[in-house]
């Protein structure tokens, strides 16, 4: 962690401890990944104006969000396959989300169980829910996440059917994980992540475990995952979801406003304008250009979050000044556990928190409800409006 002081440096040194196949999983888009350049593009090319002459000697970048109070307007997305970049990771990122009072999502696809997570972070704990072919599992997994007490069911709905993920194709990256003797050898050069993976073996799929046979092991787990996961669902689905769901219920995946109504018009509590990392669609547009749409479309019915892109404190404000309550970043975090375990999953998330809180400071903003249009470029029309109002 020496000389760490920004998320790419945490990449930069993830890159370092995980071997090729690994390291790609994280960082990987699909086909010729323009939508990765995309993602972190439209936050770059969005600019903040300053207000000076604000009293800025205090500053608070608390956030609420579904009735609670959080320390900061981030929140751990959902990543799966955590625990293959460092054993135990899933737990690490919730405890560390629970540790910053911030809110951690559970991956559908993580290594750890719902009810570990909620027995860890009850408080600030929400699960993602990958919807199963058999129906079944995905009640039971409601059922599972209602029962431990959890506040927020996060349903993804943009995994229509497996992604062209080119990297993985290239490094030989299957499920169950097949390491062929190239593999091994390139990871010859990470002994920290080798040693991790020879003590600790594939991980397994926890929350998928009781539904794939009694004694399946991880490979055989990880199998069952492969034929049940990028399901099709439909509207339908969300009714059912929704009547199953007590608490607060998220949509992750929207991108278009007519979608945001019907989610709306069913009762969802919130979604999350996401394009999966640029994991699914490569040709998608970044959230951040069709969120003003999707704001304009549902305005207050729900509450409006976004994650893909987000590398910056000031991405999380840019996000904010549109009308989002919330961001999510992943690949931060998990370059943080993945370096250092927990203490780098807290380096991330402190990185961000002290971004967050220079930003506000720079652009004249002593707390969050302060944010608004108003701190971003405007475009020529709105140029010439306020010169006519001089």
């Amino acid at each position: 962690m020496d000389g760490v002081v920004n998320v790419d440096d945490l990449r930069r040194a993830a890159r370092k401890r995980l071997p090729r196949i690994a390291f790609d999983f994280i960082e990987g888009g699909v086909e010729d990944e323009d939508g990765l350049d995309r993602n972190e593009r439209a936050f770059r090319e969005t600019r903040l104006v300053p207000r000076y002459l604000v009293d800025v000697s205090k500053r608070d970048q608390s956030a609420a969000l579904f009735g609670r109070t959080y320390a900061s307007p981030f929140g751990i997305a959902p990543t799966g396959l955590a625990s293959l970049f460092r054993p135990g990771a899933d737990l690490m990122l919730a405890q560390a989300a629970r540790d910053a009072n911030i809110p951690f999502i559970m991956s559908g696809s993580s290594t750890a169980s719902i009810e570990e997570l909620a027995k860890l972070a009850p408080e600030h704990g929400w699960y993602q829910l990958y919807a199963a072919r058999d129906k079944k599992i995905s009640e039971d997994m409601i059922r599972r996440a209602s029962d431990a007490g959890l506040s927020t069911l996060v349903l993804t709905v943009d995994v229509p059917v497996h992604s062209n993920r080119e990297r993985n194709q290239r490094n030989g990256f299957t499920r169950p994980l097949k390491l062929t003797w190239g593999t091994k050898f390139e990871a010859l050069r990470h002994p920290g992540w080798l040693a991790g993976y020879l003590r600790h073996g594939t991980p397994m799929f926890s929350n998928w475990a009781p539904y794939a046979g009694n004694g399946a092991d991880a490979d055989a787990v990880s199998a069952f995952v492969s034929t049940q996961t990028a399901a099709p669902l439909t509207w339908r689905d969300v009714e059912n979801f929704r009547r199953l769901w007590p608490r607060n219920f998220v949509i992750k995946g929207i991108m278009h406003p007519d979608d945001a109504i019907r989610a709306a018009s069913l009762g969802v509590d919130g979604i999350m304008v996401s394009n999966h990392g640029a994991r699914q669609l490569d040709r998608a547009p970044a959230p951040l250009e069709v969120f003003p749409a999707i704001r304009d479309a549902v305005g207050d019915k729900m509450t409006l979050m976004l994650d893909s892109g987000v590398r910056r404190g000031a991405d999380a404000l840019i996000a904010l000044c549109l009308g989002a309550r919330f961001v999510f970043v992943g690949r931060a975090t998990l370059y943080g556990a993945a370096v250092a375990g927990l203490a780098g999953a807290r380096a991330a998330i402190n990185i961000l928190r002290r971004e967050i809180d220079l930003t506000m400071g720079q652009i004249g903003c002593p707390s969050l409800d302060q944010l608004g249009p108003d701190f971003l470029m405007w475009d020529r029309d709105e140029d010439r409006r306020r010169n006519r109002r001089a």
